[in-house]
């Protein structure tokens, strides 16, 4: 019986469990999936042995901590520095991200993305942001800050913090912060917001299972809108191609993850 888990803080909220002990269960796939309440990320790999796990999937805020713990990254990881998927090989830790394709199959209903305005600067905001630059889309990033923007700029994004954010109009803003997760907050102050909302066609929340603040909004605005929640399906199918080692057939992974949305 393989052992894999989710770390983060929060981590009750996750519905990776249910996710992925739906597919094991139904493919007699011989492994069970929990939860790890971690607080500092720089434990992740002690813990991660520790628990004797054969998997993880990292969530807020341990994103760039668990690229650290890693003795290997492969594939887009490498790319932007933060891993949401971890694989025990023969006593390393393998790094992998999900995160990115597993947004951009959640915004396939979105047609002709041409700019995107990422609000926030962390592990998610790194992977999207190098994602739509590989499809040619002309990326901002708004940030509470300069601190963080650095690796952005690098990138050839635009790059603002609130102090010196200049509106433009965009066909997709997606907030990647943690603003609405266990609290009532907007990712920036609502003016704001609400000039933002006003200059876009899509907007998207990275967070998942509520109507957070700023997708409340974005519905005042009339503005088609999405949670995370097709981001969370995709990556996670992904995910488990990588825990079963491509053992089980990609469409029974979506069929079973699907039908535990419905729990």
């Amino acid at each position: 019986m393989q052992l894999f888990a989710i770390f983060g803080d929060p981590v009750s909220h996750s519905r990776s469990p249910l996710m992925h002990n739906s597919v094991f269960t139904h493919t007699h796939y011989k492994a069970c999936y929990t939860r790890v309440h971690l607080k500092d990320g720089s434990q992740l790999r002690e813990t991660f042995f520790k628990l004797k796990l054969s998997g993880a999937n990292i969530t807020v805020p341990h994103k760039e901590a668990a690229f650290a713990a890693c003795d290997e990254i492969r594939g887009f990881a490498n790319k932007v520095g933060v891993v949401n998927t971890i694989i025990e090989e023969n006593g390393k830790l393998i790094g992998y991200n999900t995160d990115a394709d597993g947004f951009m199959f959640a915004i396939e209903e979105f047609k002709a993305i041409k700019k995107v305005l990422i609000l926030g600067a962390g592990g998610t905001a790194k992977a999207l942001a190098a994602r739509f630059l590989e499809d040619g889309i002309e990326v901002s990033v708004l940030n509470r800050s300069e601190g963080r923007l650095a690796f952005f700029k690098e990138l050839s994004c635009k790059v603002f913090s609130w102090n010196d954010f200049r509106i433009s109009s965009y066909t997709l803003v997606v907030n990647t912060t943690s603003a609405g997760l266990k609290d009532e907050e907007l990712p920036a102050p609502k003016e704001m917001i609400d000039n933002i909302l006003q200059a876009t066609d899509y907007a998207a929340d990275a967070i998942y299972g509520k109507v957070t603040p700023f997708l409340a909004l974005a519905k005042e605005h009339d503005i088609r809108f999405k949670d995370g929640a097709d981001m969370l399906l995709g990556q996670g199918v992904l995910a488990n191609k990588l825990f079963t080692k491509n053992r089980l057939n990609k469409a029974d992974i979506v069929k079973y993850m699907q039908k535990s949305f419905l729990l």
